[in-house]
């Protein structure tokens, strides 16, 4: 393997900054690529290039990624495959003045291996998808009230739970409920509460935690018993944990569904889709907009769907998630940090998870500068790839065993701060 890591430090990166932060709002144009989720001053904030699951920055220092583009790459940077499907298509044309035959055929792939699936519309994020599902909830139930669990996007009507609500009117606060993750009490309380006025429940079904036994079945049964529609927020799980998501992993088949991110291996594409006779409410529910049918995503979530069916790429995912999770957990424990540190999540999709207390950002910067320094790049949520193969799952543990042994001396000597070399990272919301 290429020499890896911190080897030409991070000028061209600042110098980039240096214009963007006069420039740019918040200095980019994504919160969690920004510069407060590394640790700024030492990590690189410009990557220039993908191959497989490597990155280079603009310094060409060169990393194994594990953010994977926030999770839209699901089988790995420059891919063959998908790029070829991609110039293809750029060939023929990217968008045009009537439908393309690619809306039909990627629709009927994806009605095939999701279970809700039964019509689908297309967006261009999540946020698109889970507005247009509450939009349409709302149409279809002439209820008001959403019960929601997990992120959902930066519309209006889930952003006002949050503490980055400026500019929203307060009246909206009182449309949009949170539940507790595996509570089935906090969401039965709030059905409750709002009798005969919850449109739906809308939620993630697999985050950082796993659901309890029949969690899933009881929520959806809860829904239904009150006249509300359950709606699976996929954008996350979809086509990482099984081809049909999290709903064929578990078996619960919700009634709307939101699907992005790794459909497309890194394309702009998102996903509406459930019961025909809820969809056909967007007759009436306006969800419409110019890149809606835009045909290099089409050509390249066709092409990452069928090389997913064809290579069974998710159990090669699962398995290298598996692996680096468990390893990594021993690891962990061989040093003493179970009780500070924890890797959990649905293997494809895994978390660094730090028990909560005044040095949580200072330890979770300084072991994020350590795997940096050693070319391993990775954020708080960390994905696995069809191109992290065994090598480099393999180099991540031997690189995380060394970050942990100086994380822990670190501590153990009280010089956490005093060995940070920049500024600690940030979180993006305040509260849940």
């Amino acid at each position: 393997m290429d020499k890896l890591g911190m080897v030409n430090g991070i000028q061209i990166s600042e110098r980039y900054w240096q214009r963007a932060s006069s420039l740019i709002p918040c200095g980019t144009q994504c919160l969690s690529k920004g510069p407060t989720q590394f640790i700024e001053g030492y990590a690189p904030k410009y990557l220039a290039r993908g191959d497989g699951c490597i990155v280079t920055d603009v310094d060409e220092n060169r990393f194994i990624d594990y953010g994977m583009g926030l999770g839209a790459v699901s089988l790995g940077y420059h891919y063959p495959t998908v790029n070829s499907a991609i110039i293809n298509q750029l060939n023929e044309a990217i968008t045009l003045t009537m439908m393309h035959p690619l809306e039909v055929e990627v629709s009927e792939l994806i009605r095939e291996v999701i279970p809700c699936a039964e019509s689908v519309r297309f967006g261009k994020n999540g946020s698109d998808v889970t507005s247009a599902a509450v939009r349409l909830a709302r149409a279809y139930t002439r209820r008001d009230i959403i019960l929601c669990g997990g992120y959902h996007g930066w519309h209006d009507w889930y952003v006002i739970t949050t503490d980055r609500n400026a500019g929203i009117p307060p009246v909206l606060e009182g449309l949009t409920k949170k539940f507790s993750y595996n509570d089935i009490d906090s969401l039965r309380m709030l059905i409750n509460k709002y009798k005969g006025r919850v449109a739906a429940v809308i939620m993630e079904p697999v985050g950082v935690i796993h659901p309890q036994p029949n969690f899933l079945a009881d929520v959806k049964q809860l829904a239904h018993d009150n006249g509300a529609l359950l709606i699976f927020d996929e954008v996350l799980t979809g086509f990482r944990i099984a081809l049909g998501g999290a709903q064929q992993y578990y078996g619960v088949t919700p009634d709307l569904a939101t699907f992005g991110k790794a459909v497309a291996n890194g394309m702009p594409l998102s996903i509406l889709t459930g019961k025909a006779e809820i969809m056909s409410e967007l007759e009436n529910v306006f969800f419409s907009f110019t890149f809606g049918g835009e045909m290099l995503s089409l050509a390249s979530a066709k092409a990452t769907i069928e090389e997913m069916k064809t290579h069974r790429t998710i159990d090669h995912v699962n398995a290298m998630g598996k692996l680096l999770m468990e390893q990594g957990n021993a690891i962990i424990e061989k040093h003493g940090l179970s009780e500070r540190i924890s890797i959990q999540g649905p293997r494809a999709k895994t978390l660094f998870v730090y028990r909560e207390s005044p040095d949580t950002l200072l330890i979770k910067s300084f072991l994020q500068q350590e795997m940096i320094r050693r070319g391993i790049l990775f954020t708080s949520y960390n994905y696995v790839s069809y191109s992290h193969k065994e090598e480099q799952i393999q180099y991540t543990l031997d690189v995380l065993e060394d970050s942990l042994s100086e994380l822990s001396k670190a501590m153990k000597q009280n010089k956490l701060v005093e060995k940070l070399e920049g500024k600690a990272v940030a979180p993006v919301f305040r509260k849940a």
